[in-house]
């Protein structure tokens, strides 16, 4: 290939920064444009009051993606950060006085799973092993795939595949197959909540999130999940990657059907091929004119998406206690929430929410003597989003927290910040102001996803959330590999 020709990255989030990193160890001069003051996209960090904010991700899950991005370049995990596995992984809130702590060794996993239901262990195995396989194929063979073509999947191994991985069954069938108390299946199920759909209509293959929770663990890099973004930041400039800040892209110049520069709103760049990193649905129909667009309005608002979230961070001026580092408040009914946010989209009657006290496991994150809080609830996109809202919810989940862990909070608040559907749009262009991005159904998987390239231009491509391999941390560091290697075969 011809070296150092120049290519944009736009927005510097997990995937952007993946692919900027693969393409400069190719040899391509690569340049990020990111309209935020900081890099990170949805895993940016902040401080306030002596208090470190992850802004979004809090999850560590499937270790083995991040330790093969890092082996790409010839360095591992360790070189950067400290990671540490939960133990337990997470609590799940019943209600009050009925806490369960998820174990993170298998033997005590699978008593957990006998005390709730004879037998259950031992199907808990069966239910893992099938999950192992899905998870091995599906994240070593069907992700990695640019999904450009249905001729990348003519192959009679794929067709046995598809099959064993049940991509036809419907998640919630099959848990129970193996399971029948609602303990149980709420907790196998709680994966799979922000993958866009309810657990019924979520294929069976991803079941493989269960294997990633139960088997391969629940992790914390030490410092926050910011030091990833850290970490990547760090080995893209190691590389030759070059950022630039506060560079919103505006438009583009064009000749001969091809992206000849980028318009930010802090001057011209030259561009040999452009990466959308940012919003997929805001680049194609904001950025772009008509004709140069994949796909029309009509398309972009018949996607399902994911849900987008309500979030407070908050500074507690005291130790909480009945706390773990990662708590799921499952106190009311999984189902009219899951359907207040899939079937009939509303804000929800009386949600589930979830709680990230990474001050329970890291010290540096808040003051001696303080709590750090992440407070979600998980709600459909696209809602009117005001403060009025907002604070009607926070004294609705504070008041339950406090009740189900015998505690005053609210009083001990000394700062306190939220982040919602209008924070997602102005923050990062977010379609509906989701926040997971696209749903991961059956009709909107592989080549059913929006395409990873542009239909009309020779030389720009898109990674991320909105299309392959989908929504997550660990997808989008994938996606932004996955694109890179496209934009090296238009140069070859």
């Amino acid at each position: 290939m011809i070296n150092q020709q120049k290519v944009i990255v736009i927005g510097a989030g997990f995937a952007g920064i993946a692919a900027a990193t693969t393409l400069a160890q190719q040899g391509f001069a690569v340049t990020v444009v990111e309209k935020n003051d900081r890099v990170g996209g949805r895993a940016r960090v902040f401080q306030a009051e002596g208090f470190t904010f992850d802004m979004g991700p809090s999850w560590y899950w499937m270790p083995d993606i991040f330790e093969q991005y890092f082996n790409l370049f010839g360095k591992k995990v360790a070189d950067y950060y400290d990671l540490h596995r939960l133990s337990p992984s997470y609590t799940v809130i019943f209600g009050e006085n009925d806490f369960v702590d998820i174990p993170s060794e298998m033997s005590a996993l699978k008593a957990l799973f006998e005390s709730y239901e004879a037998g259950s262990g031992a199907k808990l195995d069966e239910f893992l092993a099938q999950a192992a396989y899905k998870y091995k194929v599906g994240i070593n063979e069907f992700v990695y795939k640019p999904s450009l073509s249905i001729t990348e999947f003519f192959n009679i191994k794929y067709l046995f595949d598809a099959i064993k991985l049940q991509i036809f069954d419907s998640f919630a069938s099959h848990a129970r197959k193996f399971f029948s108390h609602p303990k149980l299946l709420k907790i196998v199920e709680f994966p799979v909540l922000f993958l866009g759909a309810t657990p019924e209509k979520t294929p069976a293959m991803y079941s493989l999130m269960n294997y990633a929770d139960m088997a391969l663990g629940t992790w914390y890099p030490m410092g926050g999940m910011g030091k990833i973004i850290e970490a990547m930041q760090r080995l893209a400039e190691e590389k030759g990657v070059k950022f630039l800040l506060n560079h919103e892209v505006q438009s583009f110049d064009y000749q001969e059907n091809t992206i000849v520069k980028v318009r930010t709103n802090q001057g011209e760049l030259q561009a040999d091929a452009v990466v959308a990193s940012a919003d997929y649905a805001h680049i194609d129909q904001q950025v772009l004119p008509p004709q140069f667009r994949n796909y029309t309005a009509e398309y972009w608002d018949s996607r399902v998406m994911a849900p987008s979230c309500l979030i407070f961070y908050l500074g507690i001026n005291k130790r909480l206690q009945n706390l773990q580092h990662h708590n799921l408040f499952f106190d009311e009914d999984f189902a009219i929430h899951a359907q207040e946010i899939y079937e009939e989209p509303k804000w929800p009657s009386k949600p589930l929410f979830y709680v990230s006290a990474p001050s329970k496991t890291d010290s540096s994150v808040a003051p001696d003597g303080c709590e750090n809080l992440f407070v979600l609830v998980p709600v459909a996109p696209d809602l009117e989003d005001n403060e009025q809202t907002r604070q009607k919810y926070y004294d609705l989940v504070m008041n339950r927290l406090e009740k189900l862990t015998k505690q005053s909070i609210k009083d001990a608040v000394i700062y306190k910040r939220s982040f919602a559907h209008k924070d997602f749009k102005a923050d990062y262009h977010s379609f509906k102001g989701n926040a997971y991005g696209l749903a991961n159904t059956l009709r909107q998987t592989a080549i059913l996803k929006p395409s990873l390239k542009n239909k009309k231009l020779k030389n720009l491509y898109y990674t991320g959330q909105l299309t392959v391999p989908g929504p997550g941390v660990p997808p989008s560091l994938i996606s932004g590999q996955v694109v890179a290697k496209e934009v090296q075969k238009s140069f070859v």
